[in-house]
């Protein structure tokens, strides 16, 4: 399928395919989306829940993609020294070309070195990029992610429902429940009511919070057992 870089509402980059009319990122700005739905109200929300801070937070992102919400990850936890142990699972990992076109290490004033360290790591191996926040990258179907208990937080953000609608389905849904922890949250863009409903149905509590901008709603789910 047809791919190409395109700048979103917030100047940041994100990859379109054109043939879907999809993108990686919300084309109201990439970089706002990832720090208010996956930064905000998944792990700065999580983290204020922890009875001891030290501990690893466990983290599963659902579509990799463009490792912006990987590093945006780290970005957040760094001064803080928060343990993170993040898994990051795509099943069609972009290329090279793509990745030297992305604008993330600009808009968020970072270096280069720092973002290309998330795509130059092997896959299917962990990584630690800092002292406290490791990386392991799985190219993989989601449908083939079999943990349990595993995981504090997940970051589910697949291609939507239009164009992939098998990715938000209760079959998903009940192995991204079985993979968290009780208490464990999932956050995502998504806030179609046959989502929530899906998530309902396995067993999620679930709640419509403020989208970020360009859409009225998100959802967060929490494994309460």
């Amino acid at each position: 399928m047809q791919r190409k870089i395109i700048t979103t509402a917030d100047g940041s980059s994100t990859i379109q395919i054109e043939d879907w009319n999809e993108q990686y990122h919300s084309v109201h700005g990439a970089i706002q989306e990832a720090n208010h739905v996956y930064i905000n109200q998944g792990l700065l929300f999580y983290l204020q829940s922890l009875s001891n801070p030290q501990k690893t937070v466990s983290v599963l992102e659902i579509g990799f993609g463009t490792g912006l919400n990987a590093l945006m990850t780290l970005l957040a936890t760094e001064q803080s020294k928060q343990p993170i142990s993040y898994v990051g699972v795509e099943a069609f990992p972009i290329t090279s070309e793509e990745l030297k076109q992305l604008n993330y290490t600009s808009q968020l004033q970072v270096e280069q070195e720092q973002f290309l360290a998330f795509h130059n790591c092997s896959w299917e191996e962990t990584h630690y990029l800092t002292n406290t926040f490791s990386l392991t990258k799985r190219q993989q179907f989601f449908k083939d992610i079999s943990e349990k208990e595993t995981y504090d937080l997940i970051y589910f953000d697949a291609f939507g429902a239009r164009v992939q609608p098998e990715l938000w389905t209760e079959s998903i849904f009940e192995i991204m429940f079985a993979a968290l922890k009780n208490e464990g949250v999932l956050t995502t863009y998504a806030a179609k009511g046959s989502v929530r409903r899906a998530m309902q149905a396995v067993g999620f509590k679930v709640e419509r919070l403020p989208g970020p901008p360009g859409k009225r709603e998100m959802l967060r789910a929490t494994k309460l057992v």
